[in-house]
């Protein structure tokens, strides 16, 4: 059997750089982890997260680090002796009691280094040094020449986390170390150098296919393979003249894993084990838990152009997503507790699929793990985002290396729904001025995306569609962000007009669109200590990294909302309005879900305290739109849109049931005076539909349309429509009762209105930085209760709830106005 050592521990860091005399000659360090994290620790750097601290830490990606470490060993000339390293950031030559054994160019690899022969008795010392990614990269690019990139620093010339030089939602920290876990292992006569396990259906029956690929020393024995999963087990001889193995398991009727708003995700443990044939010993083992569905993106031509839908199950889904990046700026830091809870929040939120972004890393197994066991759908980007890559060697046999890796790491998991190309690379290419750049014959991406990866793929990981790039529209003839083709990026709302816009799109599919807001209160008061705190002070909008991104802020609010003229009405504000954005831009492309069959936000998570598009900010609290999503993405939505010059109230259905209920409506002033009403019956919508039903027209006409407003209702669904923007609505000022008490856990906090109130928000995190409030966004007609339930440990009572600051609504912005 395989034995193996984890080499974790007793790691010493030091800095290459004799310039700094100031740092100890030898520092501490943990692994896996980074330089910037062990600097930290051992309190030789300012947290980079504070203020604007980031700034001072821009030398350490610019520096040479060693990491040493000593351990014993025991030579054994039997026995093949190998490091492996999970993961190194990035540019690395690593010796062995002073002997180089390898030289690594990418961040996103496993290493394997056979050190046998080379290890000594007792004592031996481990050494990796890190060459400085900002000094690669020059040097990179005399040999490659410019190629265009939307950020700065030379990402694109080499295979390392792109946003680790900055986004616009991220600081830059170009980190370096071991960042993923190492260890010596020892084995004999074979281990599993390349398992491929992937599975399916077949008719009823659940069909594993397994690939596997030997190492060998010495005699060339032969082997078995057993393979068992759900009681069935499969025996494989391989001969002493083979390396390779292939051959399928049926499993009679699995249950289907599928995404969590549909049901279940049952999986099933697998185990292969290699069994020496003539002694019986066993070599190596592989174990993975697997789920059965079935999977196809259609993409074929229709009356609306092209679709682009997946099917799980046979089952056209609308996919309610959103994007995610590295959850932390030093990725060794996120724990499988912190992915296993930014996942759950998601799934509270009804997102049911993750896009990993291209600009930041293929994630550790425990997210997928993770997504796996939550029914959490995983479209999965190359790493390629924003800029124009070479596709010369050596790089691209990195890429090929790298694909390699991580597709049959990543291909067991149900989860995993969608290898795509790229992040906007064809798009840019196409409309962002790079044409020009690039000289004639010179390679720009293209030929990974449409050649290189697909042809992986197809060998690696046949049972998975592949698709070039997001946008693209599935054919270098069609501009890359079309509406009628492929999946689009909606990207001139936030940047150059208002939220409005969205209507103007039905696209196939958006896999991004996104609004900016602040982090939570909480979240920037712990990482900004100006004073005073405001839009504009320096530590504020140092963590703004969008280009004119409070400008944006604010000009978003035009027309919408009033400018904010204090610290807590402009986060509020902002907030309140990025909620709003997103959910009108969610409501309307479900509605159309006829042709349009998927909505992924930007973004789901950050990675450092900033504003940013994000629903959930670095310290993993709810802003507002958090909520939004929580009812945007509602399998079951009412939503109020236009429609043939009139209003109709659209219920869409994404249940395995179909959806009748009685709908009415009322046409009312917001003093609660009925103008005008109705009601029908039974709406029927059936499972996986968006049904119309035309509001009459003395509901959609009103006599005062700063006083009024249309409420619809679908059982315990509500929707509203408002004849003006909040700035010109009538909102009084808002009068209501409060009543605390507690309960298991927290306190429910029930407020009554004593007149129209919109959008109501307990901003818990304004009560105690761990607070979290079950609800939130919540409109109430006079008249009407609404409990917020917070669980704390802090006491709470009914003077804590001050209006205006931890009681918000859009009445106390626009009635001070």
């Amino acid at each position: 059997m395989i034995e193996k050592t984890a080499l974790n521990s007793g790691w010493m860091l030091s800095c290459n750089d004799t310039a700094r005399p100031s740092l100890p000659s030898a520092i501490p360090a943990t692994v896996p982890g980074c330089v910037h994290l062990d600097l930290l620790a051992n309190r030789q750097i300012p947290d980079p997260y504070i203020d604007v601290n980031e700034i001072t830490n821009d030398w350490i990606g610019r520096t040479d680090w060693t990491y040493r470490c000593s351990f014993e060993a025991v030579p054994d000339d039997g026995r093949v002796q190998e490091f492996v390293f999970d993961g190194l950031d990035t540019i690395a030559i690593i010796t062995l009691n002073g002997e180089e054994i390898g030289r690594t160019f990418n961040m996103h690899r496993t290493y394997r280094f056979d050190v046998s022969g080379l290890l000594r008795a007792g004592a031996n010392e481990l050494a990796v040094i890190f060459h400085s990614a900002y000094a690669y990269g020059a040097e990179m690019e005399k040999y490659y020449g410019y190629r265009p990139n939307n950020y700065p620093g030379p990402g694109n010339l080499m295979r390392k986390m792109a946003c680790n030089f900055g986004w616009d939602w991220g600081p830059t920290l170009v980190t370096a170390g071991l960042w993923k876990p190492v260890r010596l292992e020892s084995w004999d006569r074979a281990r599993l150098a390349e398992t491929r396990v992937s599975a399916t259906l077949a008719g009823g029956d659940g069909l594993v296919t397994v690939h596997a690929r030997l190492a060998r020393h010495g005699d060339r024995t032969p082997c078995r393979l057993v393979a068992e999963i759900g009681g069935v087990t499969t025996t494989v001889a391989i001969g002493g003249d083979e390396d390779e193995v292939a051959f399928e398991l049926a499993l009679p009727s699995p249950q289907l894993w599928w995404p969590h708003h549909l049901g279940a995700q049952p999986l099933y443990p697998m185990t292969l084990r290699l069994i020496d044939e003539a002694s019986g010993d066993l070599l190596d083992s592989f174990k993975r838990e697997l789920g059965f569905r079935s999977l196809r993106l259609d993409t074929s031509p229709d009356a609306h152009g092209s679709a682009f839908t997946f099917i799980i199950n046979d089952v056209p889904l609308f996919i309610c997503g959103a994007n995610w990046i590295p959850d932390d700026c030093f990725p060794s830091r996120v724990t499988a507790e912190r992915y296993a809870a930014r996942i759950e929040e998601a799934k509270n939120a009804n997102i049911h699929m993750l896009r990993v972004w291209g600009g930041g890393i293929f994630e550790r197994d425990e997210f997928y793990e993770a997504c796996d066991r939550a029914g959490m759908l995983v479209w999965q980007d190359f790493l390629f985002a924003c800029a124009a890559y070479p596709e010369e060697e050596p790089l691209r046999s990195e890429v090929e290396a790298e694909v390699r890796d991580n597709v049959v790491r990543l291909m067991p998991h149900a989860s995993l729904v969608l290898w795509n190309g790229n992040n906007e690379n064809i798009w840019g290419f196409d409309e962002w001025g790079w044409r020009p750049i690039i000289k004639a014959g010179e390679s720009w991406g293209l030929g990974y995306y449409l050649d290189l990866l697909p042809q992986l793929c197809a060998e690696l990981d046949p049972d998975r569609p592949y698709y070039p790039g997001s946008p693209y529209s599935g054919s270098m003839e069609i501009e890359p962000n079309a509406d009628a083709h492929g999946c689009k990026h909606i990207w001139d709302v936030w940047n150059d007009v208002g939220y409005e816009v969205y209507r103007n799109y039905i696209p196939r599919f958006c896999s991004e669109f996104g609004w900016q807001a602040p982090a939570a209160w909480a979240t920037i008061t712990e990482s900004v200590h100006d004073a005073p705190l405001t839009p504009q002070s320096n530590g504020v909008f140092h963590h703004q990294k969008a280009t004119q991104g409070n400008d944006k802020l604010i000009r978003g609010l035009s027309g919408h909302l009033p400018e904010p003229q204090t610290m807590d009405d402009w986060h509020f504000a902002t907030q309140l309005n990025q909620a709003r954005a997103i959910r009108f831009g969610v409501e309307h492309m479900r509605s159309h879900r006829d042709i349009c069959k998927g909505a992924v936000v930007w973004q789901f998570n950050d990675c450092w305290p900033v504003t940013s598009w994000a629903a959930l900010d670095s310290a993993g609290r709810r802003k507002p739109l958090w909520y939004a999503l929580k009812a945007a993405y509602d399998p079951r939505l009412l939503t109020i849109q236009p429609r043939n010059g009139g209003l109709a109230a659209v219920a869409v259905n994404e249940r395995t049931l179909f959806w009748r209920a009685k709908i009415s409506g009322r046409r009312m002033k917001l003093d609660g005076t009925m103008l005008a009403e109705f009601e029908f019956w039974r709406l029927l919508c059936d499972r996986f539909e968006a049904k119309e039903f035309p509001l009459p027209e003395d509901i959609v006409n009103p006599d005062l349309p700063r006083d009024e407003v249309i409420v619809v209702q679908m059982l315990d669904r509500r929707a509203f429509h408002y004849f003006v923007e909040d700035i010109e609505l009538n909102l009084p000022a808002p009068r209501l009762m409060i009543d605390v008490t507690e309960i298991d856990g927290g306190y429910a906090v029930e407020v009554t209105a004593q007149n129209f109130l919109k959008e109501l928000c307990l901003m818990a995190d304004r009560l105690d930085p761990d607070a979290v409030v079950d609800s939130m966004l919540v409109t109430l007609l006079p008249g009407d209760s609404h409990v917020f339930e917070i669980k704390t440990t802090k006491a709470i009572v009914v003077q804590d709830i001050t209006i205006g600051t931890v009681l918000r609504s859009a009445n106390d912005l626009v009635a001070k106005h």
